[in-house]
């Protein structure tokens, strides 16, 4: 059996310790012989997965679908522990639904919020989160991928690599310089769909630990205005 001994801490309550249990559980009956051999299927299975069982109401407020009023740290740190102690690629499904929807939940217009963010809860939708690039790694400093503001949409080229649920994904929240402002204070964030013309699979990444992994390419990729998250030049905020 595992030690849960830190579920007696202080700042876990009674349903932190059942969310625990009832997970741990669940995780013994259902993530057993996942394939690593294919973590496309085997990802797009264990969203799905986690999102019927209600796991992935963990990942957004209630207003929008999820278990709580609004995002729980504790909580999602229960899920993520006891979620890899089963199986590394369903911590990895879990984290990514967070991860990619999560500037939706901090800035997202209502609009925006209603559109994605019940899909995520419900596994429907998987999300991922493009920041890195080629020639600046996760330095937001030297981010070289452009957005513009052209006839009533926004406009992105550049080159986004190493992106988490690459190639799976149904969106991505992507970052791009939108003003001139120095470092992070020149970057915005969008949510591009996967169908979105202008958005190319570049290059699928092979690593040793299997998760899918891309490469991403936006070549006058063109979506509406309504899907920056927040106001231009505060996305990474």
């Amino acid at each position: 059996m595992p030690d849960t001994s830190f579920l007696d801490w202080p700042f876990f309550d009674d349903a932190h310790r059942s969310l625990a249990r009832d997970l741990d559980a669940w995780a013994a009956r259902n993530l057993d012989g996942v394939d690593h051999h294919d973590a496309d299927e085997s990802c797009e299975i264990l969203v799905a997965r986690l999102g019927e069982a209600g796991w992935l109401e963990y990942c957004v407020p209630a207003q929008h679908g999820g278990r709580r009023e609004k995002l729980d740290s504790r909580s999602l740190c229960i899920l993520r522990e006891t979620l890899a102690r089963h199986e590394g690629l369903a911590d990895f499904a879990f984290a990514m639904q967070g991860l990619g929807s999560g500037a939706i939940t901090l800035a997202g217009s209502p609009a925006v919020q209603r559109q994605f963010l019940p899909r995520v809860a419900r596994g429907e939708a998987i999300a991922a989160f493009a920041l890195s690039e080629p020639d600046a790694g996760s330095d937001v400093a030297a981010m070289s991928t452009r957005a513009r503001e052209e006839s009533g949409h926004i406009v992105l080229d550049g080159t986004k690599t190493w992106i988490s649920n690459g190639g799976i994904a149904d969106f991505y929240t992507v970052f791009a310089r939108e003003t001139d402002a120095p470092g992070a204070r020149g970057i915005s964030a969008f949510i591009v769909e996967a169908t979105t013309p202008g958005l190319d699979i570049e290059a699928r990444i092979d690593v040793i630990a299997p998760h899918p992994l891309a490469t991403l390419a936006f070549r006058n990729c063109r979506i509406p205005t309504a899907y920056r998250l927040g106001a231009p030049g505060e996305g990474f905020k």
